[in-house]
């Protein structure tokens, strides 16, 4: 319950950070880039980074089990595995494609 509430504390945060960042300026033709967008990148690059991460260990821990169970089955836990992985690493991938574009 504890993460729970410091997740949703951070949240919160991070929302209101990003809220006045959107807000109408006081005038000037020239756009500029507020100072929240960087660090919302980099804060939304860096937790689907580190999330992404844990799951891949989460992942390379469950199939080291799964191979220590049963060895015969290695083929097919391989497979499952390479997959795994890569749909985690695409969500990463489609994260940093997703935040570049927003910032243009």
């Amino acid at each position: 319950m504890r993460k729970l509430s410091l997740v949703l504390v951070a949240l919160v945060a991070v929302l209101m950070v990003a809220s006045p960042a959107y807000a109408q300026g006081t005038g000037g033709a020239t756009p500029t880039t507020p100072w929240s967008v960087p660090i919302g990148i980099g804060l939304g690059m860096g937790l689907a980074a580190g999330l992404a991460g844990l799951g891949q260990g989460r992942v390379a821990g469950a199939v080291a089990e799964a191979l220590a169970r049963n060895p015969g089955a290695r083929p097919g836990i391989q497979l499952a595995l390479f997959i795994g992985l890569a749909f985690i690493e695409s969500l990463v991938l489609f994260t940093f494609v997703l935040l570049y574009i927003n910032t243009r």
